[in-house]
């Protein structure tokens, strides 16, 4: 479905929303990770105000669709992108990583219940994916329309488990499960291509007879059409290999793996909020 300039705009304009409120809750937590949130924050974007279907004034609404955050650590995102959306008050994002909210350093279903799972361990998304997609198959066979979403890092592409679980899903058929890789070719310990290469990494997924497809992950049509894409696919699960700059937004972030696992200091928040307030106001003027 081809999106309207204005409605195009109007996502460019939450994702950088998004990103300001990453940015001042990983300030005020003095802990937690920053590249990984700022360049799923496109992504998300059009999940949360396009593409998911749920109801935020109703988080257990029995026909929503399912999304599991394998790749706990961008947390920040996924509570920015929530707190946005209606789920709960913008100002509990300040409470990030601090004893006793809700919102911890990975997501916990039982202090916020209107997660779909906890993660932190990386590898066990893409199981947990599998078995909700298994489950609403076995359940509602092909007249289900609900979406099973698994948001994956490309680094978790060097656990066992997620090729195990990626088998299972081919061979089940699961059509309703869509998996979303970030390449931003990062990890913690360095770049993917060093620490464990793992190209060519979209004929991995073909191997396991995965339906591929590849986009840029800042593109918000492109974005919208592969989701769109997904949808028309039976027979098999869809990957979408998201090519993504880790630090999307920040030029002193952008590619700096270093960026993986840490906050920005005073100094650092203060110099990202001004880019990220300066490219709000550019991306409105253009379109008006």
């Amino acid at each position: 479905m081809e999106l309207a300039q204005d409605k195009i705009v109007a996502l460019e304009v939450i994702a950088n929303e998004i990103r300001i409120s990453i940015i001042e809750s990983l300030l005020v937590a003095g802990s937690g990770h920053t590249a990984g949130p700022l360049d799923m924050a496109d992504i998300f974007t059009v999940l949360f105000f396009h593409t998911l279907k749920h109801k935020p004034e109703k988080p257990d609404w029995p026909e929503r669709d399912r999304l599991v955050l394998s790749n706990g650590h961008i947390c920040p995102l996924l509570y920015a992108t929530m707190a946005h959306a209606g789920y709960f008050p913008k100002s509990e994002l300040k409470t990030l990583r601090k004893f006793g909210s809700r919102l911890q350093g990975h997501p916990h279903r039982d202090f916020l219940p209107i997660l779909e799972t906890s993660s932190g361990p990386l590898g066990s998304g893409l199981s947990q994916a599998v078995g909700m997609a298994l489950a609403d198959k076995i359940d509602h066979g092909l007249t289900s329309s609900r979406r099973i979403y698994a948001l994956l890092s490309d680094g978790e592409m060097e656990c066992g488990q997620t090729w195990e679980a990626a088998m299972l899903g081919a061979k089940e058929k699961l059509h309703n499960l869509v998996a979303v890789v970030d390449r931003n070719n990062i990890q913690i310990d360095g770049y993917t291509e060093s620490v464990m290469p793992l190209e060519s990494l979209s004929d991995k997924w073909r191997a396991w007879n995965w339906h591929v497809i590849e986009i840029d992950g800042h593109n918000i049509e492109e974005i919208v059409d592969a989701f769109d894409a997904s949808s028309g696919i039976f027979g098999t699960p869809t990957v979408i290999i998201a090519h993504t700059i880790p630090g999307k937004g920040v030029k002193e972030f952008e590619r700096d793996y270093r960026w993986h696992g840490k906050p920005p200091n005073k100094e650092e928040a203060q110099m990202a909020l001004k880019e990220l307030r300066t490219l709000g106001g550019k991306i409105r003027s253009e379109h008006e």
